[in-house]
């Protein structure tokens, strides 16, 4: 008798906790409350669980437990991740939407030599130019977004800083040599107002950052004039204004070679 009461009461514990758990107007609560908090009030989604560092981690954990159902623990979950992303934001000093420097980075010839070369080869030298990447943009106060091969995506809080890295990357690697290769870099760098998602960037000014870097010539450190005009002092010299001619580029964007003077 006493196992049966036990088993009932249970039950109805269980029944009502489902119930609190997908009660409409809590729900609808919980759902205006993330849209007031700082931070991305749709984390949750894979886009936004895409980084790799450890709110991302948790939060992909919290979604694989998910229920098929609207739930307001889980609700709960997601404002405290999106908090807490929001705060790992802020301490970097790159809040959502806040304008950044975007810098995007290439191996000119890289994938032809690592045909010849081999796999070996290529990752060694891959290993020596991410020690020297992550060294020179963090050097410069900057933070490596992600891999892109055999390039780089970095954001920088200021453009001057940016350029330093670049121009003391481009430094480095022309003291490097693998195989008769000599690693040498096309550089663009912009600066924008991208969205922060999941541990990356993403928008317009990302994409025109990357189209910048196209456009660069081997050895090459190509900046929008957005940041040519940010840039001062005799410490650095501008080549002459051109107008980027790209795909998905604005057409009256110009850029402009930056060089260390001589």
């Amino acid at each position: 008798m006493t196992e049966e009461r036990d088993r009932r009461t249970l039950e109805t514990l269980r029944r009502a906790a489902r119930q609190l758990d997908t009660h409409p107007q809590l729900l609808s609560a919980a759902g205006r409350l993330r849209a007031m908090l700082p931070g991305d009030d749709s984390y949750g989604d894979a886009m936004s669980l895409a980084g790799r560092e450890t709110h991302h981690l948790v939060g992909k954990g919290l979604a694989a437990v998910q229920p098929d159902r609207d739930s307001l623990v889980n609700e709960i979950g997601r404002a405290a991740l999106q908090l807490w992303e929001a705060a790992v934001a802020s301490r970097r000093g790159t809040p959502e939407e806040q304008e950044v420097t975007l810098l995007f980075t290439d191996l000119v010839g890289f994938s032809t030599w690592a045909l010849k070369a081999g796999d070996a080869a290529a990752i060694e030298l891959l290993r020596e130019v991410a020690d020297e990447s992550e060294a020179a943009i963090r050097a410069h106060g900057g933070r490596v977004v992600k891999q892109l091969g055999d390039g780089w995506m970095a954001v920088f809080a200021d453009p001057a800083e940016a350029v330093a890295a670049a121009l003391q990357l481009h430094r480095r690697l022309s003291e490097l040599q693998a195989d008769g290769y000599h690693p040498r870099l096309r550089t663009g760098i912009h600066c924008g107002r991208p969205k922060a998602l999941g541990g990356d960037y993403l928008g317009v000014d990302v994409n025109v950052t990357a189209r910048i870097s196209e456009a660069a010539r081997p050895g090459e450190v190509l900046v929008s004039d957005v940041v040519a005009d940010q840039l001062g002092g005799d410490s650095l010299a501008l080549g002459r204004a051109r107008r980027l001619r790209a795909p998905g580029a604005p057409r009256e964007l110009r850029v402009r070679r930056v060089t260390a003077p001589t």
